[in-house]
Formats: structure tokens, C-alpha cells, sequence
């Protein structure tokens, strides 16, 4: 029999709201129509990650120190985590909750730091057997590395096509070396090729190997070949030969010679090509400036970018559009036109619009044009309609960021696996909780503020001496300290503070997680308002 627990006062109560006694004489589960369910939640980060990255368990993860199960689990979706460690624009961190109470987790220098402490470790697969089929890719980029790995991973045989002599695609040609090391790109591809892909590099598919050859000797094709087609306006196609695209420049600087570009650089664009062509020409000893037809705030390439930019000296011309590129006796000779930004246009952005007669030229060496890229998909010719042909990544939507290419390199793996009539393992599909986790839900109460741990950058000085990486990899225990920032949002971690502050005693604890007892529930909602990362829902009583 219970013990009956009096007090003389108040003052004689505990500071708690826990019962002293059993409440088993006291069913209050009949008063109950709603019920608190328990239910992991998406969390933003996760939501917002092209990679689908399972970023509040990876990060509980390293906060334990655990880094090989970190690893292992940012490579069942990404397979080039060392890669977007270093090149994401993670959205990810623009959506974290914790900006609300401090600023948002470094998620991008957690991973890279998991994928540096894991470079050597192979990941750790189920052996399967060799499905018997056989698949080409056309393209090493980010996309069709991606789905090379994930249909590896389920037994089919994979050749990987690429036009330069070695693999990588854009990572290769088109990103500096001081965001992407190439020893950290080479990695990367050894883990890839020890899969069981194989790369055949200096063959152009069109020109080395026909389209159709390659699709009677596989039972699939996926053409992954990016967005390498550079854009250049109408009015500046007669001017071709006074003009470098910016994606030539990068390619020429990063395969081969850099080119020569003088001492005085105009590059036009906003966008991330423009940005790696300006700061790639600093690190030649050019003084470039950069003309863009919109303002800053409206220039797509990353903050980040932008900023450093700025700091190693590169000069902005906004509100300004080409029209005319001639040659001269001093050099080139680049007309501008300054425009005003008008309504917003498809892109959400304000549309420019020229100012009439405010024309002006700019004195340079050279002139790099970097207003986006497109596909070129000639090569396909007669087989655009053939079920057994696959197209993805920038090949298909445009110029993307490395994480979306990837999952897009999952999505072509998984159709192709359909196509070619083997089963997808669980590594190959994305399952996601199904409802999203609410802003609402969290309670700050419980969270101390905590200042965010940013990577170290190397000076200015030292940075445009030469090619060396800006951002530096985080320590062990700075990586451990960021990752207890984590809210979990939407994810139990068991603390028990919903056992705490039930007044009925209607939860236990159980393996893993938490059990009600609906006959003592009374749907009070106290666990659902204290617990801190908004795991616990009420939801309406079943009839």
C-alpha cells in the first residue's frame, strides 16, 4: 500500500513538479482528448541540405567524439563530404535555429573536419554481388561521381568518361586551389575508384567514342557532362577575340600555364565563376575589377566569396552592363552602360535597366566574362528519346552548387537501378521524417548562449602570395565544443526532461526513448511545452 506524503505548508514542499507517492489510485487518463505523441521532426538544417545529410545525428555524433560513425553516416548520402566541406555555400546554416539564441552552427567546418580526421578510412559498405550490368557515365563532375558511387554500391559495373586527363570534372577545372586543394579532390576520387569505378580520361565522347557505341556496350548511359558552355550577350559576340571567358581562365590556371592578362583586369559577372576569376587574378598580380549590372545585394555568388573578395583588394563597379569590347593601342578598351534596377524579373531579383546616354569606357589588358555557363548536349543527338539515357546534374538544370549535383547523382543512380532492374540498397534512397520541425518548438530556456566557433583564415598577405587554402580545419576539441551547440531539433537525446516534469508519473523510461502510460495521461501538455527541441506533439484523442 502507498504511504500517504503530507506537508505542514508550502514551505515544506520540494521545487519540483514530480509526485512524491505512486498516482496509481488516480486514473486521469478518461479526463485525456489530446494525447502527446512522440515524433522526430526535420529538422531546417537537414531539410534544406541538397545532400539530405542527416545533420542533427552527425553532429550528435561528433559532440561524443564518435568521428568514423560521423563519417560513415555523411557518406550514405555524400560521398564527397572532404569536398563540400570546403565548397558548400550551406544553406544549412542559414536555416539553424540556434541563430535565434546566438548564431548558427558551423556545420560546413564540422564536416570538413570529420572528412579530414576520416580521410584515410575507407567507408564502411555491405559487400554485394556483382549485378552482372554494366553502366557508362559521360563526366567525372560532382553529379557523375555521385552516381557512379551509389550504383557501385549496389553491384553495378561503372566506366566514368572524361575529356581531360584527369578526373573531377568542374572540381577539377574550374574551383582554385586555395578553396580546393587537389590532393583533397584526388582523395576523394581514390575512395570512389576503390568502389570499383573506372575512369577513362582524354576520351571525348562525340569525337574519341561515339554516343552509340557507348550505349550498345552498356545496358545504361547517364550524361553528366556540367554546364561548360559559356554565355556571352549578343551584343558582344563580334568581340570574341577580345574576350576570355571566365571558365577558360580558371581551366588554363588550374590544368596547365596561366595565361597571360596583364596587369589591369576587367571581369563581368556577380556570380561565383566571377568571383574565382577576380581572386585567381590577384594571385597573378592583376588588379582586376569587377562590373556587374545589378547592385551587391543582388549578386548570386556567396557572401563569403564577396567578402574575401574584397579583403585581397579585387574593386566593384555595380549598376554597370557591357555593351562593346575593342581593341586598342594601349590594350582593350571595355564601353559600360550604367543601369537602374527596375521591377523584380523571373529570377526574383530587380531587373536592370540601361540609363540612356550614360555610357563609359574603361582602359584594360584584359577582359574576362563570367555571366554563367550553359549545357551543351550536341552529343546525345539522335538518343534524347532512348528510356536507356539519363541526363542530370548541371547538364540538365544550369550551373548548380556541388551538393545539388550530388543529389542529383543520387536520383539518376536510383532510376537507373529501376531501368536496369536492380534492387536500390537502403545507401541509395533519402527517408526523411515526414513533418517539419517548428521554429515555435524550441525553449530557449534550456540552452545556454554559446559563442560560435569560426575556422581560421590565413591573411591576406600570405593568401594572394600564391595558391595556399584560406580556411583552416577546426581542432578535435573546438569540432566537439561547436557540435554541443546543436539543438537536435526535432530529435530526442534523452533528457529526460519531459520524465521530470510529468505530474502524473505517466512516463517511463524505455531503450532509446520514453513509453505513456495512457491511463494516467490526462493530456495536461506540460511535457510538450518543456521539452527543449520540440520532439513531443499534442495531437486530438482517437475516438
Amino acid at each position: 500500500m502507498s504511504k500517504k506524503v503530507s506537508f505542514s505548508g508550502f514551505g515544506d514542499m520540494p521545487p519540483v513538479a514530480v509526485s512524491q507517492e505512486s498516482m496509481s489510485f488516480n486514473a486521469t487518463g478518461n479526463w485525456r482528448y489530446l494525447r502527446p505523441v512522440y515524433s522526430e521532426k526535420l529538422a531546417p538544417c537537414r531539410h534544406l541540405c541538397p545532400a539530405g545529410t542527416d545533420i542533427p545525428k552527425v553532429l550528435a555524433l561528433i559532440a561524443e567524439e564518435k568521428f568514423e560513425e560521423a563519417y560513415h553516416l555523411i557518406w550514405k548520402t555524400n560521398p564527397l563530404p572532404a569536398i563540400c566541406g570546403r565548397v558548400c555555400y550551406h544553406p544549412c546554416e542559414s536555416s539553424c535555429t540556434r541563430s535565434g539564441i546566438d548564431a548558427g552552427v558551423s556545420v560546413q567546418a564540422l564536416e570538413r573536419f570529420v572528412s579530414e580526421m576520416c580521410l584515410d578510412l575507407q567507408p564502411d559498405l555491405p559487400s554485394v554481388r556483382n549485378s552482372g550490368k554494366k553502366v557508362a557515365i559521360v563526366g567525372s563532375g560532382p553529379a557523375g561521381l555521385s552516381c557512379a558511387t551509389f550504383l557501385a554500391r549496389d553491384g553495378v559495373s561503372v566506366t566514368v568518361f572524361e575529356t581531360e586527363e584527369r578526373p573531377g570534372g568542374m572540381l577539377r577545372i574550374g574551383i582554385p586551389s586555395y578553396r580546393l586543394p587537389r590532393k583533397i579532390l584526388d582523395r576523394e576520387l581514390e575512395k570512389i575508384a576503390r568502389l570499383g569505378v573506372a575512369f577513362e580520361c582524354n576520351c571525348k565522347v562525340g569525337k574519341d567514342l561515339t554516343f552509340a557505341s557507348l550505349r550498345r556496350n552498356y545496358d545504361a548511359v547517364f550524361v553528366a557532362t556540367g554546364a561548360h558552355s559559356s554565355r556571352i550577350p549578343p551584343g558582344l559576340r563580334d568581340s570574341r577575340d577580345c574576350i576570355m571567358t571566365g571558365l577558360d581562365f580558371l581551366k588554363a590556371t588550374n590544368l596547365s600555364t596561366p595565361p597571360e592578362i596583364g596587369k589591369l583586369v576587367v571581369v563581368v559577372g556577380g556570380g561565383n565563376t566571377a568571383m574565382d576569376a577576380a581572386r585567381t587574378a590577384v594571385r597573378l598580380g592583376a588588379q582586376p575589377v569587377v562590373v556587374y549590372r545589378r547592385s551587391r545585394e543582388e549578386m548570386p555568388a556567396g557572401d563569403e566569396e564577396i567578402r574575401e573578395a574584397e579583403e585581397e583588394g579585387v574593386n566593384f563597379v555595380f549598376l554597370a552592363s557591357p555593351t562593346a569590347v575593342k581593341r586598342n593601342s594601349r590594350g582593350v578598351e571595355i564601353e559600360l552602360q550604367e543601369m537602374v534596377l527596375g521591377p523584380p524579373d523571373r529570377s526574383g531579383r530587380r531587373r536592370p535597366i540601361p540609363v540612356s546616354g550614360s555610357s563609359f569606357t574603361l582602359e584594360t589588358d584584359t577582359v574576362i566574362l563570367a555571366i554563367g555557363e550553359d549545357a551543351d548536349l550536341s552529343l546525345l543527338s539522335t538518343h534524347e528519346a532512348d528510356p536507356g539515357v539519363f541526363v542530370g546534374g548541371d547538364a540538365q538544370t544550369g550551373s548548380s552548387t556541388v551538393p545539388e549535383a550530388i543529389a542529383a547523382g543520387r536520383q539518376a543512380a536510383l532510376a537507373m537501378l529501376r531501368y536496369v532492374g536492380v534492387k536500390a540498397s537502403a545507401s541509395a534512397t533519402l527517408s526523411k521524417p515526414a513533418s517539419h520541425f517548428s521554429l515555435d518548438a524550441v525553449n530557449p530556456d534550456y540552452f545556454a548562449v554559446f559563442p560560435r566557433i569560426e575556422p581560421h583564415r590565413i591573411d591576406v598577405e600570405t593568401r594572394i602570395s600564391g595558391f595556399p587554402e584560406i580556411v583552416q580545419t577546426i581542432s578535435s576539441p573546438e569540432a566537439v565544443q561547436e557540435a554541443q551547440r546543436c539543438i537536435s531539433c526535432g530529435v530526442c537525446n534523452e533528457c529526460d526532461t519531459c520524465w521530470l516534469y510529468c505530474p502524473d508519473g505517466a512516463i517511463s523510461r524505455v531503450d532509446g526513448g520514453y513509453s505513456i502510460d495512457l491511463n494516467y495521461c490526462k493530456g495536461c501538455g506540460i511535457c510538450v511545452q518543456e521539452c527543449p527541441r520540440g520532439v513531443i506533439s499534442l495531437v486530438q484523442e482517437e475516438s
